[in-house]
């Protein structure tokens, strides 16, 4: 179980409303992905991860998507609260991608909160020297505070807070429900 910070917590999706709220980006992002020859969904780890596997499965079972694969990124910048833990976005590449041609596939990456920029930004550019066809970028979050030249082609939603305070998605197997929260820590 992961230490939650301390503060006072709102709701803001419920389990309901984040189903809807997925059933749009899958609507969304088949639109972008018919007609590809192969599709890669990639999840950044570690919420993202899980965000991409039920993205997957929406295209395959809604939208008959068949030629899809899924894989996941280990990406580490900020801790869960927001503290900055690595001075450089860090990638540990799987052994397994090392040789993972995506020449012909379309790449769908996926994460869960759009902050500043920097995993998603370290993350496309890993994938392009990967040689896909394209890569399109999907956030269940934006927080519309990016700072750096990364846009995303998918959002669940947008969410402007205030700088101090915490977009916390809740995303099993993560957490036990499937959520969006915002936190205002204490002072």
């Amino acid at each position: 179980m992961d230490f939650k910070p301390s503060g006072k917590r709102t709701c803001l999706y419920t389990t309901a409303q984040l189903d809807a709220v997925l059933d749009s980006m899958a609507w969304q992002a088949a639109g972008l992905l018919t007609g590809k020859q192969r599709i890669m969904v990639a999840g950044i780890l570690r919420r993202g991860a899980p965000l991409a596997a039920m993205l997957h499965g929406r295209l395959r079972s809604q939208f008959k998507l068949d030629a899809i694969s899924l894989m996941n990124l280990q990406i580490k910048r900020y801790a869960d609260d927001l503290t900055l833990l690595h001075p450089q976005t860090l990638l540990t590449e799987n052994p397994e991608h090392v040789m993972l041609d995506l020449s012909d596939t379309a790449v769908l990456l996926v994460d869960d909160v759009m902050y500043r920029g920097h995993s998603m930004l370290r993350a496309v550019e890993y994938l392009a020297n990967k040689q896909p066809a394209e890569i399109r970028t999907v956030v269940l979050v934006d927080r519309g505070v990016v700072k750096l030249p990364v846009r995303t082609d998918i959002v669940g939603v947008r969410l402007d807070v205030a700088p101090p305070d915490i977009i916390e998605c809740n995303v099993p197997p993560y957490e036990t429900e499937f959520r969006i929260d915002l936190l205002q820590p204490a002072a």
